[in-house]
Formats: C-alpha cells, structure tokens, sequence
C-alpha cells in the first residue's frame, strides 16, 4: 500500500542498500583486498557477508520497531538513554561514515581518469570534488529523486556486473583458485579489514525508515535481502576475477582492478564498459551514503549532539547535507585509501556491536532472537580482534585510530553538551 508523501518502499529501500554496498567495495577495493587474502578473497567475502547478515538481522528487527531516519542513533538512544555514551558512539558513527565516503568518492576520482583520456595534473581530485557536489544537488532535491536515482543506477550495474561475471566464470582458469595459491588462513581473516567495508553500506536502509509507508514489513525484507544478494554478487565476482588473471596483475590495477579483469574477455572495449559501470556504480553509493548521512547528522543535531545548524532546512534536505559533503572532499583530497578504509571499517563495527549489545535489553519489545543478537556480538568482537591484531603486526599509527577516533568523539560530546546546554536523560524521549 502506497502513503502518500512515504516514497521509500520496498524495491526502492532494497536498491538503496545494494547502492550503497556496490560500489564502494568490490570496485574500489577489489585489489586491495586482494593483497591481503590473494585469490582466496572470496572466502573473505562470504565471511564478511555473514558479519553482516547477523548484524542487519539484529538492525532490521530494532528498525522495525523504532523508525527513525536517524538509525543507529535512534537504537543507541532507545537502549541507553540520550547521554554521553550514545552521543559519543553517535558522533563517532557519523565521522565514520564520511571517512567511508571519502574513500568512495576518491576511488570514483580513480576510475575517471583512468576511463578518460586524461593524464597529470589533479584531474582525479577534480572529478572526486565533481561527483560530490553532484549528488549535493540530488540531495537537495529530496528523498524522492534519491530513490529514483538508486532504482536506475542499480539495475544498470547488475546488468553489467552479470555479464561481466558469466563471461568471466565461463572462461577462467581454475587453476588459478586452486588452494595451493591462497597465502596462509590468517591473511583470508585479516583480509576482512577490507571486505567488512564492502558491506557496510547495508545500513543506509535503516536511515530510510521515516521515508517508508510500513517499515515494519519493508525495513527487514529489505535489509536482509539486499545484503543476500550482494554476498552472491560479491563472492561470484572474486572468483570470476581471480580465475581470469592471476592475482599479481588485480593488485598491480588494484585502483581499478575490475576494469582490467574485463580485459581478457572484452579486449579494450571491455575495460570502458566496466570503467564506465564502475563510475555508475560507485556514483550511486555515495548518492545513497551521503543520504543516509544526512540524516543522521540531523538525528544528531536533535539531540544536541552535533550544532543545530546540521538541523535547518536546506532544499528538500538538511543543511547537514552541505556540512557532510564539505567534509567528505576534504578528506577525499587527504586520506589515503586503504589504511582510512580499515579505519572505517573497525569502527563501524564497534559502533554496530555496542548497539547490538544495547539490542538485548530492547529484546523484548522487537521480539528479536536473543540467540542472534549474541551471535552478531560475538562475530564482531572477533572480527575486530582480528583486524587489531593485522595491523599490529603491520606497525604505524592505524593501530591508534579507532582509540583516537573514539577519544575525539567523546570529547567532541562533551563539548557539544556543555555548549548547547542539553539535558542529560536516561532516557530517549520519543
């Protein structure tokens, strides 16, 4: 049943969450991945792919008891009150997600250049600058325009992404899977430092649920679907890659490495088709993360954890939509790709455990499984484990990032509370 002035339903919420997951993993990250687990990738996938149907199963159930277009925000608050806790892990949320984005909109930069015939210069910053004031404007226009931009560039991906993989399992060397050259177990599981980022786009849907005419029957479906075919996607394209062209050519184009996967079954022509798609794709993900950010900075600014301001009207949107796109290039033009990604990616899953956690004192009012609840706790834990412990083994300063960033978080909400004069409540007012 349609709602009037609801334009979120269930197709539309499906190719929002695919949107956001395709893209920013398997073509910006594909190789750097790859240099990590080598053609044993697709097992990281499907295990990254688990991590996260435990963790959109848990999110799903508490969306659909708690609509909110501030998501994760909303269940913090509903679980432990509106406090320095879920202000802190809220703050910490967001900075996340425009990390994320600016790695997403650094590899569009990437693909551009090497899909035109440009060379030198800052063309990748330049296209990276572009792609974000653009969906700035899609933004502005309102949630409608989102979902009809998702709907378009979902079914133009998957068309070529299919093809693209038939042809490639068709045609590859199984030898080249063989398990004689997957690097030792421990490099697959450290892997997910990489692969988790592929995913975790999924919980844009949540932040859709104001948008939805029932989001207790759409959110779900189509938290838990679009996450199952992406697993599916995700894993038949590592393997149809990694069985066309041994792994040491994917890293060498690892910032556009599916492209260059096209090149033995398409020639040239193959490698724009899929640059081109790539854009598409990776376009489409920053359109439905930086929605999806949006609304949480409001969320935030609500409750006085970010400045008002982030609140106010803009366009159909809010001006948190301008604030977010300000720094996603920021960062974009900083930030390198692969260590900021792991950044992303360990505190994402910090923040998704600690509100599974606070899941199992809302248990009973989102009839969830108590059993999975925990099972998405536990395989998170272990999943940072292991990521903390890949990068001490690495050395350098990321080893510090997620304390780093959850010490600016909290301060950062601290601050905020004093300024803003917000009362501390036990609990989230609705």
């Amino acid at each position: 049943m349609h709602v009037a002035g609801k334009p979120v339903g269930f197709w539309s919420a499906v190719s929002m969450g695919i949107g956001a997951m395709v893209g920013g993993g398997i073509f910006a990250l594909l190789g750097e991945a790859g240099a990590i687990s080598g053609p044993a990738v697709w097992l990281s996938f499907i295990l990254g792919g688990l991590i996260a149907l435990a963790s959109g199963y848990s999110l799903a159930r508490l969306g659909a008891r708690y609509p909110s277009a501030g998501g994760i925000v909303e269940y913090l608050g509903q679980a432990f009150g509106v406090g320095p806790l879920t202000g802190s892990l809220s703050v910490l949320l967001y900075a996340a997600a425009i990390v994320s984005l600016s790695v997403i909109a650094k590899a569009f930069g990437n693909y551009a250049v090497a899909l035109l015939p440009v060379s030198g210069g800052y063309w990748a910053e330049g296209f990276t600058v572009a792609i974000v004031m653009t969906f700035l404007l899609v933004n502005y226009r309102g949630a409608a325009d989102v979902a009809v931009w998702e709907r378009v560039t979902v079914a133009i991906k998957f068309l070529v992404l299919s093809g693209l993989t038939i042809a490639g399992l068709a045609t590859m060397d199984p030898a080249l899977l063989s398990p004689r050259h997957y690097p030792a177990p421990a490099s697959i599981v450290y892997s997910l430092a990489i692969t988790f980022f592929a995913y975790e786009g999924f919980r844009v849907i949540t932040n859709a649920a104001e948008d939805m005419p029932d989001p207790a029957r759409i959110l779900p479906r189509a938290m838990l679907g679009s996450i199952l075919v992406v697993m599916v996607l995700y894993v038949a394209v590592a393997c149809a890659a990694f069985g066309s062209l041994p792994a040491e050519q994917i890293i060498a184009a690892r910032e556009f490495a599916l492209a260059e996967v096209a090149r033995p079954v398409f020639g040239d022509l193959g490698f724009h088709v899929v640059a081109g798609v790539a854009l598409v794709s990776i376009a489409s993900s920053i359109n439905a993360a930086l929605y999806a950010s949006t609304n949480v900075a409001w969320q935030l600014a609500r409750y006085g954890e970010l400045p008002a301001a982030f609140g106010r009207p803009f366009g159909n949107s809010r001006e948190g939509l301008l604030f977010s796109s300000i720094g996603i290039v920021v960062l974009a033009l900083t930030l390198d790709m692969t260590e900021i990604a792991t950044l992303g990616s360990v505190s994402v899953l910090f923040v998704h455990g600690i509100t599974h956690a606070g899941h199992l004192r809302l248990a009973h009012e989102t009839g969830a499984s108590r059993t999975l609840i925990v099972l998405a706790i536990l395989l998170i834990g272990v999943a940072i484990a292991l990521v903390m412990t890949w990068l001490s083994e690495r050395g350098g300063w990321l080893i510090w990032g997620l304390p780093l960033m959850l010490g600016l978080a909290f301060a950062t909400e601290l601050i905020l509370q004093r300024l803003t004069g917000r009362e501390v409540r036990t609990r989230l007012e609705r």
